[in-house]
């Protein structure tokens, strides 16, 4: 999985927001905020990795349950998914 080409993340004082850049600002109106766990999977995509991925490196990452890192990355992946934002 990755993220479309067009989209951009940016940090804004304490913030990180995704954008819309280029010819998908026509399309996409308005902007995105995330998490910390947020930030990091959304980098990750950037570079294109798969749902494994992203839930070891929340296990690696926070002390949380597999469970939970399974649910968070579904969660993330399919508000990305509507939005619009993967390949």
């Amino acid at each position: 999985m990755q993220i479309k080409e067009g989209f951009m993340m940016r940090k804004v004082a304490d913030h990180c927001v995704v954008v819309p850049v280029g010819n998908e600002v026509v399309d996409f109106n308005g902007m995105i905020n995330l998490n910390e766990p947020g930030a990091l999977l959304f980098e990750m995509l950037q570079k294109g990795c798969s749902r494994e991925d992203l839930i070891q490196t929340l296990l690696d990452t926070y002390e949380v349950t597999r469970e939970q890192c399974e649910r968070d990355a579904d969660l993330f992946l399919d508000k990305l998914k509507k939005a619009g934002l993967l390949k």
